[in-house]
């Protein structure tokens, strides 16, 4: 009665809310994002550096969050080439001294805070020729104006970044007294043209004063309470904003430092003075507002213009466009056409007389450029969330608790979408949807979560990639062992699933292939894979038949390919080499090396081939009729499956045993290859060998599994952020709404995307092998021009 009630339940929800419905949900949902984001930009400012230094919030107790954007941690070398050959000078009071030497730091860690305290302090990088002084001005006169003065007359050297600020050294001195406030009000007026004139043509930095913690003010500063000091800031923002004449000579108020000092000003030893970890995000603010236009880093988009658009991608952009156009004009022909050429009743037979159509060449060509059109709106969407600065990004933060409760959330959802299996045999179609599935979204919530950084949940993470690359052997081993098709189109196709999608991300985001990982190590794999058993003589199930002397023969073949893993796992020099002769490299390299491709090769190089062993173990076992697979019975007989369970449970906790005390990432990495396989193995005979384990799975895993590699690519741009370093932001102020509303949408375009692939699949490699070979031609030719224009305009801006 429950399970029919479960399923007339599901007929009616079916019913209502169906894929297609939820991506025309999703749609809407991204129109009216997009109009939401536009307006507020057209009238609010889209300027990510005014976010920077007057807003934010603290993520935990160390991260700062600005509002809309990423900040990024600066090193020293990276300072050092960003601020080469610039002076620095920091103009004020003991907390401008402190923020001073916070923001040296960055540049030498080993620097220490010594000196005479209420005199200038100079410091100099001779290796960046880089100068940053501080100059002891703690109030808002007359000496300060003549520092400004002669600046701005020449007489001294003028500044490349001036920060200046005073206030709390003038309301202890005069009593905190209304005069001096109205003096302070009188000299910041004065001031105001000066610090204007200097800003067209160095950027001037005014920093507002800080709230103080009142209860541990010392007796001599009872005086300078919080109300003082927002009546200063008050008058310094007023009188700079209303001085100001255009934007370029606009002096910049750095008030996000006000904002770090009321969490964390209660930390201070003498309620006045922040602690060191808040003057380091003030310094790092200041280090990305000028920095981040200069260095350009991944994960720092505060302050950075978009970047230009390559002529590739403008090529791109009109061909979807093109695309898009020849759609509609072909479905108003083929309107226009129906219209005229209604069936018709002869006079004499009575019979209706239908016109002859061409309707297979229409319908073909219409996919096409139906599937092409749906593309092109799909990258649009891309480019705005992760190239325009139309939508905001943020930090990742991890938490325990943001990495663990979705876990259990969608384990709970996978077990209760439970159904029967239509076959019961290991590792059957709907057990390996599932079984990705559920990795895939486990990496997925890794991801957003910034789970990389808490060691343990790395390494079960690897392992999970770990897995993919298994079934990769697993599969294909197992295919091409079975059905023996070496055929050019079986390659084509396996081909185009896997890179379509890449290769179309690489010309819109204008990336390298390599950029998206796991695409060109499963290609490279599946490819490995081929050559194996494609190569002289070629050993399939059929020719081996039980023989052992053809058995024999593939395991040489097997060794042989454990052998060339092993040399090039120890040869980083062979390795590099292969991978970086043309036209290998234009795929391989990243930033203008192959190391990264090394690196991610070697971390599950073995794992492939423990795939393709355990397959070809399997099939004979298979073959040999050892094995039960049927319905509800255990895999071996029941005492040799007890031990079996027991050696697979005590291996998988063992090896989380061992991940969860890993102290040393390195260490563990190296390790990883080896071992990983124990826990793969562990988990498939242990959802295996239990027949009623064999004889269900879940529909809601195996869902996600089939568009496991969609969601894998679509996460680098429209669910995450910022090249997956940061978080995509479409409802700001509300995180939890923003990760419901934008994990629907990108679940949706993942799985067009998946439909988009398979269609044009279907189009674009025939099944004559003469055809075909034309399109490749074409296809060569196409990336060859693609290669020239990028090579003419990478020579055109250098």
């Amino acid at each position: 009665m429950a399970a029919l009630a479960y399923t007339l339940g599901k007929r009616e929800i079916n019913h209502y809310f169906s894929v297609k419905s939820a991506k025309a949900l999703a749609l809407g949902a991204v129109l009216l994002l997009a109009a939401c984001h536009a307006v507020s930009r057209r009238y609010q400012g889209d300027d990510s550096c005014e976010y920077l230094l007057s807003s934010g919030r603290f993520l935990g107790e160390k991260l700062w969050q600005p509002h809309s954007c990423m900040m990024h941690k600066y090193k020293p070398g990276d300072v050092k080439d960003c601020l080469a050959n610039k002076h620095i000078a920091f103009i004020g009071d003991s907390r401008i001294r402190q923020l001073f030497y916070s923001f040296v730091k960055l540049i030498n860690p080993q620097i220490k805070e010594e000196g005479n305290k209420h005199g200038n302090i100079p410091f100099e990088d001779k290796s960046s020729s880089l100068k940053v002084d501080f100059l002891w001005y703690p109030e808002v006169n007359g000496s300060m104006k003549q520092r400004f003065n002669s600046w701005n007359e020449g007489s001294s050297p003028k500044p490349n970044i001036i920060i200046a600020g005073a206030a709390t050294w003038s309301i202890k001195i005069h009593n905190g007294s209304s005069e001096a406030l109205t003096q302070y009000k009188i000299n910041i007026t004065l001031i105001a043209p000066l610090l204007e004139k200097l800003a067209k043509s160095s950027d001037v930095y005014w920093v507002l004063q800080d709230p103080v913690y009142e209860d541990m003010l010392s007796e001599s500063r009872k005086m300078i309470t919080n109300e003082k000091i927002d009546a200063y800031n008050e008058a310094a923002v007023s009188i700079l904003n209303s001085s100001a004449r255009n934007l370029k000579a606009r002096v910049k108020v750095f008030s996000a430092s006000r904002l770090i000092a009321e969490e964390t000003i209660m930390q201070s030893l003498d309620g006045l003075h922040l602690p060191e970890s808040s003057r380091e995000v003030s310094a790092t603010i200041l280090m990305n507002v000028y920095c981040n236009k200069v260095m350009k880093p991944v994960d720092g988009s505060c302050c950075q213009p978009r970047p230009p658009i390559t002529l590739i991608q403008k090529l791109a952009f009109c061909f979807f466009g093109a695309s898009a156009i020849g759609y509609l004009i072909l479905v108003l022909v083929r309107r226009n056409n129906h219209r005229k050429n209604k069936p018709c009743t002869d006079m004499e037979s009575g019979e209706e007389k239908k016109p002859p159509t061409n309707s297979s060449a229409v319908s073909t060509l219409e996919t096409l450029l139906l599937c092409l059109s749906k593309l092109g709106l799909i990258m649009a969407y891309f480019y705005l969330c992760d190239r325009a600065n139309l939508f905001m990004k943020e930090n990742k933060f991890y938490t325990h608790s943001s990495f663990f409760i979705p876990i259990i959330y969608i384990l709970v959802l996978g077990v209760f979408y439970t159904e029967n299996t239509k076959e019961t045999k290991v590792l059957n179609r709907e057990q390996t949807d599932e079984w990705k599935g559920w990795m895939q979204l486990v990496i997925l919530i890794y991801h957003i979560s910034g789970a990389s950084t808490f060691l343990p949940v790395y390494m079960h993470v690897r392992v999970l990639v770990a897995a993919y690359l298994f079934q990769t052997g697993y599969g294909h081993f197992s295919y091409f062992w079975i059905k023996g098709d070496f055929g050019i189109n079986r390659v084509c196709q396996v081909l185009f699933r896997l890179n379509f999608l890449v290769v179309v991300l690489c010309i819109v985001m204008d990336r390298s292939y390599q950029f998206y990982y796991f695409v060109p190590l499963v290609t490279v794999w599946f490819m490995i894979i081929y050559v194996t058993l494609a190569l002289w003589p070629q050993i399939v199930q059929k020719k081996a038949n039980g023989n052992c002397f053809w058995h024999f023969g593939l395991l040489l073949k097997l060794a042989s390919l454990l052998i060339c893993i092993y040399f090039l796992s120890c040869s980083q020099g062979a390795f590099e080499k292969i991978f970086s002769l043309w036209p290998l490299s234009k795929g391989f390299e990243l930033n203008g090396s192959v190391y990264e491709w090394w690196f991610r090769w070697k971390l599950d190089r073995y794992v492939v081939f423990h795939g393709m062993l355990f397959a070809f173990i399997y099939l004979a076992f298979q073959k040999r009729q050892v094995l039960s697979e049927g319905k509800g019975e255990p895999l071996f007989p029941s005492k040799v499956s007890n031990v079996l369970l027991f050696i697979s449970v005590l291996s998988f906790l063992t090896y989380s045993i061992w991940a969860s005390s890993c102290k040393n990432k390195t260490e563990c990495n190296e390790m990883h290859p080896s071992v990983s396989v124990v826990q793969i193995l562990a988990f498939i005979l242990i959802r295996n060998i239990p027949g009623y384990a064999r004889s269900v799975y879940s529909s809601f895993f195996a869902w996600f599994g089939r568009i496991s590699l969609e969601l894998f690519i679509c996460q680098y741009h429209i669910w995450l952020a910022a090249d997956t370093k940061g978080i995509l932001v479409l409802v700001p102020g509300n995180p939890m709404l923003n990760i419901i509303i934008s994990t629907f949408i990108f679940v949706c375009v993942a799985h067009e995307i998946s439909q988009i692939t398979n269609d044009l699949a279907q189009i674009v490699v025939p099944k004559d092998n003469a055809v075909l070979l034309k399109r490749l031609l074409c296809i060569g030719g196409f990336f060859s021009g693609l290669l020239f224009l990028s090579a003419v305009e990478n020579q055109s801006r250098h």
